[in-house]
């Protein structure tokens, strides 16, 4: 068997065509939708994430705000500054951008976003409202990786997945929105015992634990449905390095019935997820009718 390739590249691209067309709606009632992220330090890979989500927020018909802050800037004017976005009604999604220097407390500055404002989905409230099922600003990764099973499968009801990782960021969230599908979900990590017998059992595996080619084609069952989310640097030809996840993406693929590679599977979807959460974030603060889709 060899994987059908989810393209998570073509994907995003057509989200953010899908959301450009709705921006265009919102707008044509009257509102603009705007992002606003914060950038602290000068870290350079931090810097090229800020710079594209500024890129594609302008190209969807967003507003982008952009607030670079030196890597000295006190934790109480960050959080002035939160409070300034929080008020502005331009400002419809706020994103602080992690990691955040260490003389900050990174609790401390997501608990300061308005909750109907925390694009990333970070916020403690955003995280309660997902575990109970109530309407909620979800994590984009997750987010992201279920758009992706959805078109897919189709529907997720009663097919049995397996995440493997436990974050807050990517594995606790990413097992709530399974549930939501109706799908039978164990999560799993580094230390769960027989973890291959565990995997073997999965429709759906979604691997974000963050260890490279930890998962081999031997765990995986035929025609599953696989989600990479790791990206690790592991070593190449001639002593380069090169991007790899968290699956062994050859020896996967000749067993799964879908895959996402790395790079250019969940990655791309990221960014066009925030587009999406801003965009809802937006239709929520106006009262105006929500794009279907675009939320979980």
């Amino acid at each position: 068997m060899t994987a059908t390739i989810i393209d998570g590249k073509a994907f995003a691209a057509r989200l953010r065509g899908r959301i450009a067309e709705e921006v265009a709606r919102v707008k044509a009632a009257g509102v603009t939708p705007g992002l606003a992220v914060v950038l602290v330090g000068d870290d350079p890979a931090s810097a090229v994430y800020v710079r594209n989500k500024g890129r594609q927020t302008a190209e969807v018909g967003m507003e982008s705000f952009e607030h670079r802050l030196p890597d000295d800037t006190a934790e109480a004017d960050l959080l002035e500054l939160i409070a300034r976005l929080n008020t502005d009604p331009k400002v419809h999604g706020i994103l602080c951008q992690l990691p955040l220097p260490a003389h900050i407390q990174t609790d401390r500055v997501l608990a300061a976003i308005d909750v109907a404002k925390d694009v990333d989905g970070f916020h403690v409230s955003n995280v309660g409202l997902l575990s109970t099922g109530q309407k909620a600003l979800v994590p984009c990764t997750p987010l992201g990786c279920l758009m992706m099973l959805r078109a897919q499968l189709g529907s997720l009801a009663g097919l049995e997945a397996v995440v493997i990782g436990r974050s807050n960021i990517v594995g606790k969230p990413m097992a709530q929105l399974l549930l939501g599908d109706s799908a039978t979900v164990t999560v799993a990590h580094s230390r769960t015992r027989d973890l291959g017998e565990v995997v073997r059992r999965a429709d759906i595996v979604v691997a974000a634990v963050g260890r490279p080619r930890m998962v081999p084609g031997d765990w995986i069952k035929p025609g599953a449905t696989v989600i990479d989310v790791g990206i690790n640097r592991a070593a190449g030809e001639a002593g380069a390095t090169r991007l790899v996840g968290d699956c062994d993406f050859e020896s996967c693929a000749a067993v799964a019935g879908a895959i996402t590679p790395v790079p250019g599977g969940v990655g791309p979807m990221t960014i066009a997820c925030l587009l999406a959460n801003t965009l809802t974030a937006c239709c929520r603060a106006h009262g105006l009718a929500e794009p279907d889709g675009l939320a979980a």
